[in-house]
């Protein structure tokens, strides 16, 4: 038995499953999962001693790559003057300073501990400023795992959503319209409809929990308009996309601005932070200023806020965003033309420093088109890479990320791979 196998085997009599996140168990991709000692810029080592170029990069957050010297050095300053305090701190509020003056539309910020403490808290607080009891969502999106957002489509387009959890209760769910990702006429229907009830929207303005999936042109613009239109809250959901796929985030990339985001993953530097913010008006509905309750002992932990604040100086150097988004594309560009080379029906997309791939012609816009993507040929392609030293996320419907570390070998390398892997299953 090797060490990741009996790792796994250990892990599964004392936790859930083997893992404390589900996708790490390998249960959609099969096999047993590394278990990680070690990362370095691109790279990961396992339990067996064996080597990886890495492209799930923590699921998104080390944009600088892992074990960046300038991060782990900011950590260990933080770590020397004590772990918590339950009592602000002067680099809390250079991180809210920071995060103000780059993120479009930010009047007031609140660091939370994680991408799903930060949307939870934005969903109560756009009921609370509202007055309003529904949301809308989007088939696909995932925005963490608060009981409102665990809901899948009815049966109808504008039927009220459906648990997706056991544990939900269909009363939460009721609460929920769940629409289709990138069908603007279901918004407007929606909105026309139910518009004195809907207390917000909340997407991923770049899809990444159902693989890849870019915002078609006038969505988030329609969108915007009927939220500014009806008196509801828009909210993107950047902890994916915030300082991933530029230093404005998705905001910046498309002209949109929402009227709360929420924040994670990237501005923790590897480390749990999370953040919501928005409109000053809004914003001064959460407690202590408003009757909106929300609150963690760890929130603003100062050595994931030293983490974060060390990660987001570097992302302001000049031409930072777009080498990332050049390495990215060359990924994107490289994986298609060797399927192509093979006969393998496979596409790929990217945005910023993220990135799609697809086991079909074109790539996906709606939940429905990833649905029709070859699931078995990505298992195959995975565990080929997985064989060869690559590191994809372990799931057909996940986003990958490239981080700066990521050099032009490594690419070349992956591509190479990759050529080997298309060649086995053709």
């Amino acid at each position: 038995m090797s060490r990741n196998e009996s790792l796994f085997a250990r892990a599964q009599k004392t936790i859930p499953g083997g893992v404390n996140s589900p996708v790490r168990a390998f249960r959609a991709v099969g096999g047993t999962p590394p278990f990680i000692v070690r990362g370095e810029g691109s790279r990961i080592w396992d339990a067996d001693g064996r080597e990886y170029l890495d492209y799930v990069g923590s699921w998104g957050p080390l944009v600088l790559g892992h074990a960046d010297p300038d991060v782990v050095s900011a950590v260990r300053e933080a770590a020397g003057r004590g772990l918590s305090f339950g009592a602000p701190t002067e680099l809390e509020a250079e991180m809210a300073e920071l995060l103000v003056r780059v993120v479009p539309g930010l009047g007031l910020v609140r660091l939370v501990s994680s991408g799903t403490e930060a949307t939870m808290s934005a969903l109560r607080l756009a009921r609370g400023f509202t007055g309003r009891p529904r949301i809308i969502k989007f088939e696909g999106c995932y925005h963490g795992h608060a009981d409102s957002l665990l809901v899948k489509a009815g049966s109808g387009a504008l039927t009220l959503g459906n648990p997706s959890s056991a544990g939900v209760t269909a009363e939460t769910a009721a609460h929920t319209l769940v629409l289709d990702y990138n069908d603007a006429a279901q918004l407007d229907a929606a909105f026309r409809e139910q518009g004195d009830s809907i207390a917000c929207v909340i997407v991923e303005p770049v899809a990444g929990n159902m693989n890849l999936i870019a915002p078609r042109r006038g969505f988030l613009e329609r969108m915007r308009e009927l939220c500014s239109r009806h008196g509801a809250v828009l909210i993107f959901d950047e902890v994916m996309t915030g300082f991933r796929v530029g230093l404005k985030g998705a905001q910046g990339l498309y002209g949109v601005q929402a009227d709360l985001v929420t924040l994670g993953k990237v501005i923790g530097g590897g480390m749990p932070v999370g953040a919501f913010g928005g409109r000053r008006d809004i914003m001064e509905k959460i407690a202590p200023l408003g009757p909106v309750y929300q609150a963690g002992t760890l929130s603003g932990n100062p050595l994931a806020v030293a983490a974060g604040l060390a990660t987001l100086r570097k992302l302001q150097a000049p031409g930072f965003y777009e080498r990332l988004a050049a390495t990215t594309r060359s990924l994107c560009d490289g994986l298609a033309a060797v399927a192509g080379e093979h006969g393998v029906a496979f596409s790929a997309q990217s945005v910023g420093g993220m990135f799609g791939l697809y086991f079909r012609s074109r790539p996906p816009a709606s939940y429905a088109e990833v649905m029709q993507c070859d699931k078995d040929a990505f298992t195959r392609f995975f565990h080929a890479m997985l064989e060869r030293g690559v590191y994809f996320a372990p799931s057909a419907y996940e986003a990958g990320f490239v981080s700066a570390a990521h050099s032009e070998a490594d690419i070349a390398a992956t591509i190479a791979a990759a050529d080997a892997a298309f060649g086995s299953m053709s």
